[in-house]
């Protein structure tokens, strides 16, 4: 396979900050545990994930470039790896804060370099939004497998352990480890570099330039709306389980990953089909169908359950379902993050990928805040705070209506000639 090495560090990249990111919701029943705090309050994780993301992918992508994206991304997987290390010793609120921020920091550096490598090892269009679609159905993999990690360190037995905090030490091997495989994996990085240099004030400009085209304002909508979805569920989908559904906190967390094996699937089945179908009708059927089963799953999940939930056999059916949602969801994410950096030339993929990780992380916050705040709202019909991520659902199928009529304008600008 053509650049091979440098796509396989890519996924351990992605899969490293897959467990890392998407142990929030994990994280956020674990510190309502340990340390009594309300939901409210540990909602504001997601926004020390999210915002740190946010700020540094909005200060570092017109500058990316000139760092190198292989040594952009060495330098996060190793500040990530020494935090991780540092965890066990603190077991704090304020110290699970700060891992959050380290972390988003860190992403933010390893997405914007990601998506802009991305333009140099595809050809055309479809080899472009198929390796997309690939590549995030292998990040819900290492969300997939994080859920499983981090149950394995719970104490089902006393709420108040923080014995959880040493899986922190695998994950620091972890991003060691994707260290090593990119440290000796050449990335060329010339088509880029030889672009005529501009002043660092000039690329900060030409990156808020961006913002004010209908394609990218039209797209930023969408990408907002989309995380604002994901991250909601996401997040909140372990503490929906426990308190809906009556769970243990380990098959709690476990149950989880059911959300995150829904994204892989259908991400990975996204990756094949987008590479016959036009992007525009996938993603309509998606929404539509994402909008019907979270109807049926969550009316179902409204009625209760009846009896001692102790294991996978006798969790109640709604378990099952409301995560499956994936599954119609999954698409959307890397299609139009595809599509838009199809539409753009390859020097200006830095700049747009740090808008796609900035709005991504803004909408993942306010996913995440807001749907632990309604949690506390309507505690005891906690579907509630799950329905209305019905709304969001229906004005991106609107939006993305638009997003076609003005990418259809424009030819395929990435690719390696």
């Amino acid at each position: 396979m053509k650049n091979w090495r440098i796509k396989l560090s890519l996924f351990l990249n992605y899969f490293v900050f897959a467990i890392l990111l998407n142990s929030v919701g994990t994280v956020i029943l674990q510190v309502q545990n340990n340390f009594g705090v309300t939901e409210a309050t540990a909602s504001t994780l997601e926004a020390f994930k999210d915002l740190s993301i946010a700020i540094t992918s909005f200060l570092i992508a017109s500058y990316i470039v000139r760092i190198g994206y292989k040594r952009a991304m060495l330098l996060a997987l190793g500040f990530i790896a020494v935090v991780a290390l540092a965890m066990p010793s603190l077991q704090a609120f304020w110290a699970t804060r700060l891992l959050f921020a380290a972390t988003g920091i860190s992403f933010a550096l390893i997405k914007v370099s990601v998506f802009a490598t991305i333009g140099l090892v595809t050809d055309n269009e479809k080899e472009h939004v198929s390796f997309m679609n690939f590549l995030e159905s292998f990040f819900m993999v290492g969300v997939l497998s994080g859920y499983f990690i981090f149950s394995a360190f719970v104490d089902d037995t006393n709420a108040q352990s923080t014995d959880w905090f040493r899986v922190y030490y695998m994950l620091a091997a972890i991003a060691l480890a994707a260290f090593l495989l990119l440290f000796t994996t050449r990335l060329d990085e010339s088509r880029v570099q030889q672009e005529e240099k501009k002043s660092l004030p000039e690329e900060f400009g030409d990156m808020l330039k961006l913002i004010i085209r209908p394609l990218v304002l039209i797209f930023i909508i969408s990408v907002f709306l989309y995380v604002l979805i994901e991250q909601g569920l996401m997040s909140w989908l372990p503490s929906f389980n426990k308190r809906v559904f009556k769970l243990p906190t380990s098959l709690s967390i476990q149950m989880t990953s059911i959300l995150a094996l829904s994204l892989a699937v259908g991400r990975f089945a996204g990756g094949l089909v987008l590479k016959k179908l036009h992007w525009f009708k996938v993603l309509s059927f998606c929404i539509v169908a994402a909008g019907v089963l979270m109807l049926i799953s969550l009316s179902i999940a409204g009625k209760g359950v009846n009896h001692e939930v102790t294991g996978w056999s006798n969790a109640p059916l709604a378990a099952y379902l409301v995560p499956l949602i994936g599954i119609s969801l999954a698409p959307i994410y890397p299609a139009i993050n595809s599509v838009i950096l199809s539409k753009l030339p390859v020097k200006q993929h830095a700049p747009m990928s740090g808008l796609i990780v900035v709005f991504s992380a803004l909408g993942g916050t306010t996913g995440s805040i807001i749907t632990g705040n309604l949690f506390g709202v309507f505690a005891g019909k906690e579907q509630i705070a799950f329905y209305l991520l019905l709304i969001p659902m229906a004005i991106i199928l609107f939006v993305l209506y638009f997003f076609k009529k003005e990418t259809d304008k424009i030819p395929f600008e990435g690719g390696t000639h």
